[in-house]
């Protein structure tokens, strides 16, 4: 789905800072009963999202993450900065924002193991104010939208991870929420399981529901498929935000593989060093015969092409040379990195 650059933002959040109290040892509590020291979860966080968008947050553990969810899920006030959810402030209205806004936590406990998805649906729906005919078309919508339609009057509890996260998806989109949060909807499947939720995910919610989502997530490789934009938050910080190739850019990385004979190899790597350009042999071989080692070369397919025919030239049988896409979990890890050395 494309986004638009100049629609109003689904949400803003500008500024914000979040403290909570430190936890302290015994012995610091003896020395400082009354003591009442804090620790900063964020630190001026702002970002926005745009309508439509399916947006990431990336970070560690104790980034900021689930704090800034709670935040736009009114589960938590900011202690300063301005939060908009479709330009409601969550501090002054928060049923208004509760009507746009669904957050969807992984594992939670809120369904009702011993009712069918069906019935779990139908509770809910009621819970929104949704009765007779409509409740029932309502709910026959959802269990077809996530796919459950087959499995809709078995138990919850025989759901597999994936189908109770689904479940949990529909009931969301019950109350027809214009915004998401999924925390790590992932974290609980398996990789091929969570692959496909990945594939529905984008489908269902963005594609054919039309929700602006916004997923905090471990997962580089899932951030990655699945979103428009990405922020990488650390220590309570926006350390970086754009789209993956946005972030490589700022790493500044032009990874190249370059396969060479085995009898070349050491005459390659002495090449390479001699222009300055630090080698490695990759611990995989690609194939008998051959080394592949890695790179980087600035100056993107012309400055390649060059190094190429260098090689080529000074009688060093290369097989291959090609461009190498770094991995989105180097690319934050070395933000993240960068960001605690600033």
């Amino acid at each position: 789905m494309t986004v638009s650059a100049a629609a109003a933002p689904a949400v803003r959040v500008e500024g914000v800072t979040k403290r909570f109290p430190r936890r302290r040892p015994l012995s610091e509590i003896v020395r400082a009963p009354f003591a009442r020291p804090k620790q900063d979860v964020l630190r001026g966080v702002s970002l926005e999202v745009r309508e439509g968008e399916f947006f990431g947050l990336l970070g560690p553990n104790g980034a900021g993450k689930t704090t800034l969810f709670k935040i736009l899920a009114t589960l938590v006030l900011a202690d300063a900065g301005e939060v908009r959810v479709d330009g409601i402030d969550p501090g002054r209205d928060p049923d208004g924002v509760k009507a746009r806004l669904t957050p969807v936590i992984a594992d939670e406990r809120s369904l009702y193991w011993r009712l069918t998805g069906r019935e779990n649906l139908r509770l809910y729906a009621a819970l929104y104010g949704l009765r007779g005919t409509e409740r029932d078309d309502a709910v026959a919508r959802m269990l077809a939208a996530v796919e459950l339609e087959e499995a809709a009057d078995r138990m919850a509890g025989t759901y597999s991870s994936g189908m109770k996260q689904r479940l949990l998806i529909a009931r969301a989109l019950l109350s027809r929420p214009k915004v998401l949060l999924l925390d790590e909807p992932t974290r609980s499947l398996d990789p091929v399981g969570a692959r496909a939720f990945r594939r529905f995910l984008r489908s269902e919610l963005v594609d054919r529901q039309g929700c602006t989502v916004l997923l905090a997530t471990h997962d580089a490789d899932e951030a990655f498929e699945l979103c428009d934009r990405l922020a990488v938050l650390d220590r309570g910080r926006v350390v970086a935000e754009g789209t993956a190739r946005d972030l490589a850019a700022l790493v500044d990385e032009h990874r190249v593989r370059i396969v060479v004979a085995d009898h070349h190899a050491a005459d390659a790597r002495r090449f390479l060093d001699g222009r300055g350009l630090e080698a490695r042999v990759e611990d995989v071989r690609p194939e008998e015969g051959w080394t592949a080692l890695r790179t980087s070369v600035e100056g993107g397919a012309a400055a390649g092409a060059a190094l190429l025919a260098d090689l080529v030239g000074a009688g060093i049988t290369v097989g291959e040379l090609a461009p190498v896409a770094v991995p989105l979990a180097d690319i934050i890890e070395t933000l993240t990195e960068g960001g605690r050395r600033g």
